[in-house]
């Protein structure tokens, strides 16, 4: 018979995303996000290639990366709205950390797994935060899927793409739970 653990099965049933706007100071010192770091780390692997990386983004970081989402968005041709909404999930932030899915392209695992395992990432990050006690919200937004943003604001290659952007900080308050999937119209049994 497997050992339960209902603590851990209490956090995951209970779990929620604490919106970014709603995060403040302070946030993880760097020994603690470490600690968070190497959780996420732990995700499952397919082929152990770990085709991913992190950037923390600190306060001044994240501040010079609001002119950065304007250029970019004069750039692409978007609205005064779209950069305004873009901004909003930074003007106060004080940490995030960017999850990097870095494609091993001579590997023998396909693309897509990479992709999933990148994906994993974020939400083990995402969930650590909580676990430890921080609000944390995956986010991402149009300016982390712009090739030339990407380069030239935090130097990712030609084989690297933002899988999210995981916003990490002390709630204002507790966030308010949403509807949840209804498993009935989710879950298909084959029981032969």
């Amino acid at each position: 018979m497997p050992t339960r653990n209902q603590a851990a099965l209490d956090f995951l049933l209970t779990r929620r995303s604490v919106p970014a706007k709603t995060m403040t100071a302070p946030v993880p010192s760097r020994d603690e996000l470490e600690t968070i770091l190497s959780a996420a780390a732990r995700t499952p692997d397919h082929g152990k290639l770990e085709p991913w990386r992190f950037i923390v983004l600190e306060r001044p970081a994240l501040e010079r990366m609001l002119d950065q989402i304007a250029e970019a968005g004069q750039r692409l041709g978007k609205t005064d709205e779209d950069i305004a909404k873009a901004h909003s999930n930074y003007v106060n932030a004080h940490l995030a950390v960017v999850v990097v899915e870095s494609r091993i392209e001579a590997a023998k695992v396909p693309e897509i797994e990479q992709t999933y395992s990148a994906g994993a990432v974020c939400l083990a990050l995402t969930n650590a935060a909580l676990a430890s006690g921080w609000g944390a919200n995956w986010l991402s937004g149009w300016f982390s899927h712009d090739p030339a943003f990407c380069q030239s604001v935090w130097g990712l290659g030609a084989h690297e793409r933002v899988a999210g952007i995981i916003h990490i900080g002390t709630p204002k308050s507790d966030p308010s739970d949403r509807p949840r999937p209804d498993l009935s119209q989710k879950v298909s049994w084959i029981t032969a």
